[in-house]
């Protein structure tokens, strides 16, 4: 499988906590993956709903607080026609979870199956319209398929195979951010990407001794719905990134060094 790190919404700009990097805005890291006959999607980002009408699909807040870019360009769909595909070559959708910046350019793929957790579904069906849940990404009538979290042993968590995608796909939950948070694994045939979602949201959190952002971590810790399961899952993917370097490449969503390391 063929596997494009795509941005697909630059926001506000951030500083590192340490030298030798540049500030940069924060991105959202998503993946398209060719498989044998069919896209797939990982994450949407920032759909064209958001750029060219912000004031009726996004939440006023939510846009003061990210400064989104809302660069038509930057949208899963654009880059998607810019790399000689059809919109309609995306069959298939994988979410981390259903806040805007993660599922705004479902609109743009109607007819893309959507894999996500199944209390992260019943969340966003519940609380919408919020800052973090907006009914306009679904308006459409997505064809969710959902999951439990309970799957097979994979790397400390477990990984749940999406119905219809290979087995080089896996939902891995990870709890705390959502209350249906999902990490996204895919293989690219040497090793697993594994793609965090909103379980951390800075490559130094990962480290021995973790250095959350200043910035990044006020978001992090006031969107969080299970504090101890957040902390629990940071633990965990602390544990996977010192013993499985060789076998596990892991990102988060909004990381513009990890991004730019990758998409390189």
């Amino acid at each position: 499988m063929k596997i494009h790190h795509l941005n697909c919404g630059s926001v506000r700009e951030i500083d590192p906590t340490c030298e030798g990097l540049p500030s940069t805005p924060a991105v959202n890291h998503c993946l398209l993956v060719e498989t044998d006959n069919e896209l797939v999607l990982v994450e949407t980002g920032l759909g064209l709903d958001d750029v060219r009408r912000p004031h009726e699909t996004l939440d006023p807040a939510w846009v003061e607080m990210a400064a989104p870019a809302l660069n038509e360009d930057e949208t899963a769909i654009r880059q998607v026609e810019r790399l000689g595909f059809s919109p309609s070559d995306v069959r298939h959708v994988l979410v981390t979870h259903l806040d805007v910046d993660h599922c705004g350019g479902l609109p743009d793929f109607p007819d893309a199956t959507v894999h996500l957790l199944e209390a992260e579904l019943r969340a966003a069906m519940g609380e919408a319209p919020s800052r973090r849940y907006r009914p306009a990404h679904w308006a459409h009538g997505p064809q969710w398929r959902t999951y439990e979290s309970t799957g097979d042993p994979w790397f400390g968590f477990t990984a749940i195979q999406p119905t219809g995608l290979p087995p080089e796909i896996k939902l891995v939950p990870m709890g705390g951010h959502t209350a249906g948070h999902a990490g996204i694994a895919v293989h690219d045939g040497s090793k697993w990407l594994l793609h965090c979602g909103d379980a951390y949201y800075y490559h130094r959190e990962l480290d021995e001794n973790p250095e959350p952002h200043p910035l990044l971590d006020i978001v992090q810790t006031s969107s969080e719905v299970d504090h101890d399961k957040r902390i629990d899952t940071q633990a965990r993917l602390r544990i996977l990134a010192r013993d499985h370097a060789d076998e596990v490449t892991l990102f988060s969503a909004h990381d513009p060094w990890e991004f730019g390391k990758l998409a390189s």
